[in-house]
């Protein structure tokens, strides 16, 4: 793709975030208008990334055969990154579901009775665990590619 084709769609992108939500934040703020922003964001930015991906799929392949033995090591190092990124892209996950769980109990038992905030930061520190230990795992991951 041209520089210009890149730049454009660049752009298209980038106006496909700022004009919905710049529209509604000159406007009232209701939920009917919230809700008309976003649905006009995800229809411009889908719609955009569709067209990139045509413009991105239609030219021709040549010179497969060269790039076939180079593809094998290239496929097996991105399964090496995504498998590094889902680890920690899930523990993440999980970690933050743990996390609003636990700090929202604790919160409501600190409200009744103080003395407990060490007990409870413990439990929220545990779960936040589950992140690092995800994080580790795609180090471990990484290093050996």
């Amino acid at each position: 793709m041209s520089v210009l084709v890149k730049l454009t769609l660049t752009a298209a992108l980038l106006l496909s975030i700022v004009i919905p939500f710049g529209a509604f934040a000159v406007g009232e703020k209701t939920r009917g208008r919230y809700k008309a922003a976003l649905g006009a964001n995800l229809f411009l930015f889908f719609g955009v990334m569709i067209f990139a991906a045509v413009l991105m799929f239609q030219g021709t392949a040549f010179a497969a055969e060269e790039t076939a033995e180079a593809g094998a090591a290239v496929s097996a190092a991105g399964m090496g990154y995504l498998s590094a990124a889902l680890s920690t892209g899930l523990s993440c996950l999980g970690g933050g579901i743990a996390v609003s769980a636990a700090a929202s109990a604790a919160l409501g038992a600190i409200s009744e009775d103080s003395s407990i905030l060490g007990k409870s930061l413990i439990f929220v520190g545990l779960a936040e665990g589950v992140c690092l230990y995800g994080l580790i795992i795609s180090f471990m991951i990484l290093g050996n590619l």
